[in-house]
């Protein structure tokens, strides 16, 4: 009996020891960022994510190691950085707009990928719109900063009638699959309310304020997408509008700061703690990604109050009035 009980006790350790070696192994993670570029929406968006998955992750005294890299929006920067990411086994990417979540995507088909700040994930995964569920089905899930496109429509149409401003301009960057698809959208609403709408789109920043010149001539009123070229390049853009006397409205805040008059907007923190969320399921609870549909924000109007006033915008109750000094 001593014998047989020494032999229970001597395994009994032995689990014992592999179950603690097992638990120390779940107690940490490493988790990668790419960010496509530096940007006010993007930086709140990553922030978002991390401070909620590391706040999470302390309530469970799980310690989570965060690599945040910046592509300075080039497209092979983000694919070196996912590559990178892969080779060093990370637990999870989070994929920061459309280009880092399309080399996340290509360099990996088993690590969990999250994005956030996308618009329209079909489009970036170039998955067909009538296949479309609202969970991808493979290793990829996030959240977007798509902000209601017949909405957009409608509030350009209420700031600036269509009697008032008959030419509507869509200003985006060719080189981005999210802009062109909220541009398509957008461009067929507001022929529906009755708007002549050319589209004026530019490759990258140094073709910026020769197209928003060329868009300005043409047009009365102007809209531009989430387009992260656009939102580098509002100071650009605002110096030949404003003069011009042409309001834009937009797809999100940051770039209504820079140069708009007006935008539904979403909060980019947000959508980045949602990820976080996100991020904490699929680790700790072990929720499979391939389910997991694609959440969004709470969506609100808003106007920029000094750029309302020099181009005489009335601006109506329901929408939320902001300051440059508010921006800031």
């Amino acid at each position: 009996m001593k014998k047989v009980l020494a032999l229970v006790l001597a395994l009994t350790m032995v689990l014992a020891l592999a179950t603690t070696a097992f638990a120390s192994e779940e107690k940490s993670f490493n988790v990668g960022v790419i960010q496509q570029l530096e940007h006010p929406a993007l930086d709140l968006a990553t922030q978002g994510f991390v401070e909620k998955l590391t706040e999470l992750m302390e309530a469970d005294g799980i310690e989570v190691n965060i690599d945040v890299q910046n592509a300075q929006n080039e497209t092979a920067n983000c694919a070196t950085i996912a590559n990178q990411m892969v080779s060093d086994d990370v637990d999870l990417i989070l994929a920061n707009a459309t280009s880092a979540l399309q080399a996340a995507a290509a360099a990996t088909d088993t690590i969990p990928v999250l994005g956030t700040s996308i618009t329209d994930y079909a489009t970036a995964l170039d998955v067909p719109a009538e296949e479309w569920t609202g969970a991808t089905g493979r290793n990829i899930s996030g959240t977007t900063d798509l902000a209601d496109l017949e909405q957009q429509a409608a509030m350009l149409a209420e700031l600036c009638p269509v009697e008032d401003y008959p030419k509507a301009g869509i200003l985006y960057c060719s080189g981005e699959a999210n802009s062109v698809f909220q541009a398509t959208e957008v461009k067929a609403y507001l022929e529906e309310l009755g708007y002549e709408v050319e589209e004026f789109t530019f490759a990258d920043s140094n073709e910026v304020a020769s197209v928003t010149q060329n868009a300005c001539d043409a047009c009365d009123v102007l809209y531009i997408p989430t387009d992260n070229t656009a939102a580098n390049a509002t100071a650009a853009i605002d110096n030949v509008a404003l003069p011009a006397g042409v309001p834009i409205i937009v797809g999100e805040e940051g770039i209504m700061d820079g140069c708009g008059i007006a935008s539904l907007t979403i909060s980019y923190y947000n959508i980045g703690a949602a990820a976080g969320e996100m991020a904490y399921d699929i680790l700790v609870n072990g929720a499979d990604i391939s389910t997991m549909e694609i959440q969004g924000a709470p969506q609100v109007k808003k106007a920029q109050a000094e750029r309302c006033e020099e181009l005489n915008i009335t601006v109506p109750e329901d929408y939320e009035v902001v300051s440059s000094e508010d921006a800031e």
